[in-house]
């Protein structure tokens, strides 16, 4: 005996209510008695539970979807002949379609690390990166002090981040918000993908300046974390936003201004953004919860 033949399968008369949309949403308009050994009443739709079953059922048996492919075309004959019709128009039409592209085996990983619309964002990040180091060029030709280097790379990887979890650019933003993965798993992974190409970037960029990692690494990182955790508040592209905003207010108009490097930037203050990055990796940790909440991707 098979091991489909060991299987308890459902009724006739549960496979025909179902065919007909005999639940509870539709009032038992089949209004057929039983449910096939469930204890059913006539007049009682099928409950939930009774049309998960059957539907989790008949996604791994054949024979029942045979079954109630046989029972569909006896009990709704008007569905049946609109499905024939359409099928009759669509067939001589298929041979001219052309076949979906496989899917490269290299795709698959990267899909579960990045977006496909943080690619322009990406492609932004580099050109920002090589115009500092242009800029950087020209200060040292004209003996000022000012390094674009190090003043753009605390925001350079937060647009890319917010680019990852914004509702309006991602098409397919409804599909990854229901996942099981949704939270801080998918968070820390997209992140993690926008670090490695500003990180690659920017240590390119600090080799032609002459600019130390840390001065770049750890602003870098910490508002990466400071806009996870404000994200988590108020939503990340917000937080990014808002960061950004303020970034280029307080520090980079000043200093450009100026001309001169600006405290937060030097060497002394890396302890205070090695302090802010472990603090906002501790709160993102701590309301990781929070990143499964829909609110968090917009």
């Amino acid at each position: 005996m098979s091991a489909e033949d060991q299987v308890e399968h459902p009724s006739e008369r549960l496979i025909g209510r179902y065919a007909r949309g005999d639940t509870e949403d539709t009032g038992g308009t089949g209004g057929t008695g039983g449910t096939g050994g469930t204890g059913g009443t006539g007049g009682a739709g099928l409950a939930h539970d009774e049309v998960w079953a059957l539907e989790a059922h008949l996604e791994s048996c054949a024979r029942c979807r045979a079954r109630l492919a046989a029972v569909t075309r006896d009990a709704t004959p008007a569905v049946t002949a609109l499905v024939d019709g359409v099928w009759a128009e669509l067939t001589p039409q298929l041979p001219a379609i052309a076949p979906m592209p496989q899917r490269r085996r290299w795709a698959l990983p990267l899909s579960a690390w990045a977006s496909p619309v943080m690619v322009p964002w990406l492609f932004m990040t580099v050109l920002v990166t090589l115009t500092a180091v242009i800029l950087d060029s020209l200060n040292d030709l004209s003996g000022q002090g000012v390094s674009f280097v190090l003043l753009l790379a605390p925001v350079l990887p937060v647009l890319g981040v917010a680019a990852s979890w914004a509702r309006g650019l991602d098409p397919a933003y409804e599909l990854i918000a229901g996942t099981p993965r949704a939270g801080l798993h998918l968070v820390l992974r997209r992140t993690t993908s926008v670090l490695v190409v500003v990180i690659s970037a920017l240590l390119v960029a600090g080799w032609v300046t002459g600019a130390g990692v840390a001065q770049w690494l750890l602003p870098c990182l910490a508002f990466t974390t400071g806009a996870l955790a404000l994200g988590g508040l108020i939503g990340v592209t917000r937080a990014a936003i808002g960061l950004v905003a303020v970034w280029a207010a307080v520090i980079v108009a000043p200093t450009v201004a100026v001309s001169r490097t600006p405290v937060v930037l030097h060497a002394d203050a890396l302890p205070v953004w090695g302090a802010v990055f472990a603090l906002g990796l501790v709160v993102v940790i701590a309301r990781r919860s929070a990143y499964t909440l829909l609110g968090i991707h917009r």
